[in-house]
C-alpha cells in the first residue's frame, strides 16, 4: 500500500505510481545531433479521480480541475530531468487546486491620517475654486 514510487505533494496528496502515465517524444530546439537521437521530451498524464487525499481536498480538486491533467516538459536535454520537472509541476498544480480559498477581507474604517489628508485636500481645492470666481459679473 505504501509504495515509495508514489508522488506525495507537500499538501499531503498522494498520486499512485499506477496513475502516472508517461510518454516520451523527441524534443525540439537546439541540442545538435543529440536532439535527433533521444526522446527526452516527457509527457505526463494523470487522471484526477485517482488522486488520494482527504475528502475536502479531493472535492476542491474535482471542482477546480478537469478529469485529466497533461504536463509536458522539454527544457532539459535529459529525460530524467524533464520527468522531475513534470512531477514538480504536477505537485504544484494539485496543491494549488486543493488549497482552501483565501479568507474574505474584513472591511475596516479609514485611518485618522487618511481622513485628515482627504479633508485637507478638499479644503485646498475648495479655496482654489473660490479664488477663481470673480465677484462682479
Amino acid at each position: 500500500m505504501d509504495n515509495p514510487n508514489d508522488l506525495r505533494t507537500p499538501g499531503n496528496l498522494v498520486v499512485p505510481e499506477s496513475a502516472l502515465i508517461w510518454s516520451f517524444a523527441r524534443s525540439r530546439g537546439t541540442g545538435g545531433q543529440h536532439v535527433n537521437k533521444t526522446s527526452s521530451k516527457a509527457i505526463l498524464t494523470v487522471v484526477v479521480n485517482e488522486v488520494i487525499g482527504t475528502d475536502e481536498k479531493l472535492k476542491r480538486l474535482r471542482a477546480t480541475l478537469d478529469d485529466e491533467i497533461r504536463i509536458t516538459r522539454q527544457t532539459s536535454r535529459s529525460q530524467w530531468r524533464n520527468r522531475q520537472l513534470c512531477l514538480a509541476e504536477l505537485a504544484k498544480i494539485l496543491d494549488t487546486a486543493a488549497s482552501p480559498p483565501a479568507p474574505r477581507r474584513r472591511k475596516s474604517l479609514p485611518t485618522r491620517g487618511s481622513v485628515e489628508r482627504r479633508l485637507t485636500t478638499k479644503r485646498k481645492d475648495s479655496e482654489k475654486k473660490t479664488l477663481r470666481r470673480t465677484k462682479d459679473w
